[in-house]
């Protein structure tokens, strides 16, 4: 089994009525339909870790490989797809947010592709889970904006909505750059602003103020997000005078959720 990051709706970080998908793949052996124990524990686990108020349906597409009679492969996609569905509600998940159990056959290899076929058919024998998520709330904070005030003055933080990291993440989105580009404008107009990146994380026990980054493997998690934020704000032609970057680990939390912990503000210390 195999757990696909959260994945925006188009174009993988592209926008659509502000909703969002998060997959999740289990794979089959040759043949076959029926979950093991551990497969049947993983992917309820799934669902249930997710925030269930954000989950506005669930979609089951079973697949097979190229082996075999089409027919014979829309069938055997079928019951993979109807497995993880019965396995849901036989775990107390609500069968109407369950909106398509769909078979959808076999999974072609270009002609030309050798190397790793079996590797890559048994990627094909699997069922992907779905969910479709609303919107995270927009968090109302008294001293805290979401974009720059035009009357900003110092302690204002600018809570940026989608500048928010993977788990262990320090790394750019390409939703994130896009909202990082309109705050870049904003700094180029209020040239006269001056202000702290600052990062954060969160999930770390309390004793652990700081995370670990899983790309460099050092426990600066925090720093590298307000690091990537500042250099990507250089780039986009802010001077660098103007800004400085700390993180602060887990020591900050919103109290809001662990998504908005996530994060990187921009604090404005001069005007």
């Amino acid at each position: 089994m195999r757990f696909l990051k959260y994945l925006p709706f188009l174009l993988f970080f592209g926008l659509l009525q502000a909703q969002e998908e998060v997959v999740y793949s289990v794979y089959f052996d040759f043949d076959k339909a029926l979950l093991n124990e551990k497969q049947a524990s993983e992917v309820v686990d799934f669902i249930k870790k997710t925030d269930s108020t954000r989950i506005e349906s669930i979609q089951i597409f079973g697949y097979t490989d190229d082996v075999g009679k089409e027919a014979y492969n829309y069938k055997l996609s079928t019951k993979r797809a109807s497995a993880i569905q019965n396995q849901f509600i036989l775990s107390g998940i609500k069968s109407k947010v369950i909106v398509t159990i769909e078979g959808k056959g076999r999974v072609l290899i270009d002609d030309d592709i050798l190397e790793n076929l079996p590797e890559k058919r048994s990627k094909n024998r699997r069922v992907d889970v779905v969910l479709n998520l609303k919107e995270l709330p927009k968090i109302v904070i008294p001293g805290m904006y979401n974009t720059i005030p035009k009357n900003a003055i110092i302690g204002d933080h600018i809570y940026l909505d989608n500048v928010l990291f993977e788990r262990g993440s320090s790394k750019l989105t390409f939703k994130t750059k896009t909202a990082l580009d309109k705050i870049a404008k904003l700094l180029l107009k209020y040239k006269n602003l001056e202000f702290e990146v600052q990062g954060h994380v969160c999930c770390t026990p309390p004793y652990q103020k700081e995370a670990i980054d899983m790309e460099t493997k050092k426990r600066q998690l925090s720093a590298n997000r307000a690091q990537s934020v500042y250099k990507y704000l250089i780039f986009k032609k802010v001077q660098k005078t103007r800004m400085t970057f700390k993180g602060y680990g887990n020591t900050v939390p919103l109290g809001k959720g662990t998504e908005y912990d996530r994060r990187v503000e921009l604090v404005i210390t001069k005007i």
